[in-house]
């Protein structure tokens, strides 16, 4: 058995992921990832504007002014918002101007309109002084032409969409989101839109793993259910994996007689299978495999098994394939109600539940149940890790969760 960390590092050592490109509508651009450097095609602002309220002026013309002595200036018009400037001034003149208004030639400051006070038709006092460049935005001070203003491989946020369509970049070259093939395998699985027959059960796994990689920024790809014989079911996920970047196999996994995913994984490229089984629970007998530089991972059938080890594996691949460090996701430290056991050599997680508790941490109480009943996950606000040869945490100890 390999620790998860370990299993990956293996996997990465093989694998070197070609992403391809695709350019697309900037407004559609969110949470996308950009394969080049983005660089400006115009300055930010594209001319000098007044960041306050008040009038342009030249700031020579109010040195030393002050509450008890005041420069005077004449108000020789006003600058509209979106056009230009109707003059330029000259010493001892100024135009009533807006926040964003474009400066004129001849002024170099802007002065508050509070700080000023109308005496008459067309003159103010301006009872502080200004220095040259106060109160005002330099052409190209937020952006110059020309500058790079996402980095490649960054994942666009909303006022990132902001920034690009305010320099006019209509359309954003990013990365194709990777495709994630997931085949269910088994004779006792049917679609969730049939109703079971007796000893048949719905195919889950393939729509919560599905879910998964489409919270993760990937595209995920249903390929259906194959049967349990070696023939179609290699030949399903032969025609899955030409389509993926990554497959996901949810079948048996395990050793057993009728067991075929390490047979068809090792017929769809070399290196082939890599790992078989995990130093976690659920998920020991997971599959980590390299077939012609994509990743295929063999899952439990088990619908709790599955996703808890996918949890642990796919968004580590799919940010890998995106050019993504994968942040360590946020946990949080609750307090242990009941005593937990594990094993020496195994990682474990449990579904729990968190309550209010008399103290600043919540408490979190274990849910257990057989492997294999969907709903202790679905009831649970969180994970709890058990670590690694830890034999165990006490009741009342502090412990790291995942909120669900």
């Amino acid at each position: 058995m390999l620790p998860v960390a370990d299993a990956l590092k293996l996997l990465d050592a093989h694998w070197q992921p070609k992403p391809t490109r695709e350019l697309i509508a900037t407004s559609e651009a969110l949470s996308r990832i950009s394969a080049a450097d983005v660089l400006s095609p115009e300055a930010v602002p594209a001319f000098r504007k007044s960041a306050v309220d008040g009038y342009a002026v030249r700031a020579a013309d109010t040195f030393g002014a002050g509450q008890a002595l005041p420069a005077f200036l004449e108000v020789v018009g006003e600058i509209r918002m979106g056009e230009l400037p109707p003059r330029d001034i000259g010493s001892g003149q100024a135009l009533a101007i807006h926040t964003g208004g474009m400066l004129p030639a001849g002024a170099d400051a802007a002065l508050m309109i509070e700080t000023t006070q109308l005496i008459g038709d067309g003159e103010i006092e301006a009872m502080r002084a200004v220095a040259p460049g106060e109160n005002v935005i330099q052409a190209g001070e937020d952006v110059a032409a020309g500058a790079t203003i996402l980095p490649r491989h960054h994942r666009l946020r909303a006022g990132d969409i902001g920034g690009l369509l305010a320099v006019g970049v209509e359309q954003i070259e990013v990365l194709r989101a990777p495709r994630v093939g997931i085949l269910s395998c088994g004779d006792e699985l049917v679609p969730p839109a049939v109703s079971p027959a007796p000893g048949k059960v719905r195919d889950i796994n393939a729509y919560t793993l599905s879910a998964l990689a489409q919270r993760e920024g990937a595209q995920p790809l249903r390929l259906g259910i194959a049967r349990d014989t070696l023939a179609d079911y290699r030949a399903r996920a032969g025609a899955g994996f030409a389509q993926s970047d990554i497959l996901l196999l949810s079948a048996g996994s395990s050793v057993s007689a009728r067991d075929y995913t390490r047979d068809v994984i090792n017929g769809l490229g070399a290196p082939g299978l890599l790992q078989h089984g995990l130093a976690t629970k659920p998920g020991k007998p997971t599959i980590i495999a390299v077939c012609d530089n994509k990743p295929v991972i063999g899952l439990s059938g088990n619908p709790v098994s599955a996703p808890l080890v996918a949890r642990q594996i796919l968004p580590r691949l799919i940010a890998r394939f995106l050019g993504q460090s994968l942040e360590p996701p946020p946990m949080i430290r609750a307090r242990l109600v009941l005593r937990v056991a594990s094993e020496t050599g195994r990682e474990d997680w449990l579904a729990v539940r968190l309550r209010a508790g008399a103290d600043a941490y919540p408490l979190a109480e274990p849910l257990f149940g057989k492997s294999n009943l969907i709903y202790t996950l679905v009831g649970a606000d969180a994970l709890l890790r058990v670590p690694l040869n830890s034999g165990g945490l006490d009741a009342g100890s502090l412990v790291d969760v995942l909120p669900l």
